[in-house]
């Protein structure tokens, strides 16, 4: 991704980024650092690099197939979510409310699966006890998925 910085005497705190013909323009303030502004466009490549890898998935549809497909209920709503640092997903089942990490858009499809599956289990079992761990074994690739992020948490530590 080829990116162009600007710095503005006139931006006094705020960083901004639009992508422009292909172009990640990053517009920082003109009394930044060096390291400062490599900060700040590693943060914004980051955050569109996340917005290109989660639109290449419809995630309502996902949702409804995995459901049907594992007989687990649809949420009644499925969202990417940039606020999850820690967690791959998240469910509120008295809403039905499924929320699903952006990041997890860059890994395989067969852990995204993983991770909504998990998350619709919630909506039947919402603790982790063995009647939600019966409905998320129901996918095939269950243990392979969850030694996957396993190894991510293990690399960002």
């Amino acid at each position: 991704m080829k990116i162009e910085v600007t710095r503005s005497a006139r931006r006094r705190k705020t960083v901004q980024a639009r992508m422009v013909d292909g172009v990640l323009q990053v517009a920082i303030p003109g009394h930044m650092s060096a390291s400062e502004e490599d900060h700040w466009v590693g943060v914004m490549r980051a955050k569109f690099e996340r917005r290109q890898d989660t639109a290449k998935v419809n995630l309502e549809d996902r949702g409804r197939e995995l459901s049907a497909a594992f007989e687990l209920p649809e949420p009644s709503e499925i969202s990417w979510s940039d606020r999850q640092k820690t967690l791959w997903g998240s469910c509120t089942p008295s809403t039905g409310r499924v929320r699903i990490a952006s990041r997890v858009a860059a890994y395989p499809e067969w852990v995204l699966d993983y991770v909504i599956i998990h998350e619709l289990a919630h909506l039947v079992e919402s603790d982790h006890g063995t009647a939600f761990w019966d409905l998320v074994a129901r996918y095939p690739m269950a243990e392979r998925a969850r030694g996957y992020l396993q190894a991510k948490n293990d690399a960002a530590s």
